[in-house]
């Protein structure tokens, strides 16, 4: 995550070869991430592999889901465990789990006390008694994300995933293109998909079927950039598609 930077007060060097910055603007480049400072040809060459300080992440939400775990030095995002949690605590049996929207300024609340508290946040029923307060959250935390959890660089391939009819051929090739996420975004996603398949197993009382979860989550999960609005409408269709596929098919495809 390198960008232009100046440096002033003092001198500086490069982190990369040691030498001097020279020049009074744009002198080099600094990770928003890590802070690390590097000249502009030097960052051509520097492993891409930093590990973002937590002095430089200043939120949960909006944060790039990469950077986020690499600076907590976890699996998945807090956000994505604690809202999880809370919500199988008090039950699956709410009907119309993630389908009801709860108070949106509310969900403003929970999303404030993230990025201010992070893990210390208080989302239990004391401080939110109503869970579709917290289910917003959750779904808030994704369609906030920078880049999708189910990356713009993926997309393509997924939808065209979901427009193979036969059920065999489309799983097989699900699975070829779960490999194409990046690791973050894999592990997050079996970790909701394992999560929704347990809503499911609630549906006689919330009424939540994977296709249900499919609409709710399709358009959540998955966006693509500069689409025209006509294509964009189509693919809500395969959107859900995929989304059901993979919550009915959690153990085989994770």
């Amino acid at each position: 995550n390198l960008k232009i930077s100046v440096f002033t007060l003092g001198p500086h060097w490069c982190e990369y070869c040691a030498n001097f910055m020279w020049g009074l603007i744009a002198q080099g480049v600094k990770c928003a991430d890590c802070g690390l400072n590097v000249h502009k040809q030097c960052s051509k060459v520097v492993p891409n592999d930093c590990q973002p300080d937590l002095r430089h992440v200043k939120k949960v939400y909006s944060c790039d889901l990469t950077t986020l775990v690499k600076a907590h030095n976890a699996k998945r995002p807090m956000v994505v465990d604690m809202c999880i949690q809370e919500i199988e605590a008090r039950g699956l049996q709410s009907e119309g789990l993630y389908r009801i929207s709860g108070f949106s300024e509310l969900i403003e609340d929970v999303k404030l006390a993230f990025d201010r508290d992070g893990e210390k946040a208080d989302i239990s029923s004391t401080a939110y008694e109503d869970l579709n307060i917290i289910t917003g959250a959750l779904k808030l935390y994704f369609r906030e994300l920078p880049i999708p959890l189910i990356t713009y660089d993926a997309y393509p391939r997924f939808i065209e995933t979901g427009k193979i009819a036969d059920a065999e051929k489309r799983l097989e090739s699900l699975h070829e293109a779960l490999k194409l996420l990046p690791p973050a975004h894999c592990e997050t996603l079996r970790c909701l998909m394992a999560h929704l398949k347990r809503v499911t197993e609630y549906e006689k009382e919330n009424l939540m079927s994977s296709e249900n979860l499919g609409i709710v989550f399709g358009p959540t999960l998955m966006r693509a950039p500069g689409l025209d609005a006509m294509t964009a409408l189509n693919d809500i269709r395969y959107q859900r598609l995929v989304v059901e596929t993979l919550i009915t098919n959690e153990d085989v495809l994770f």
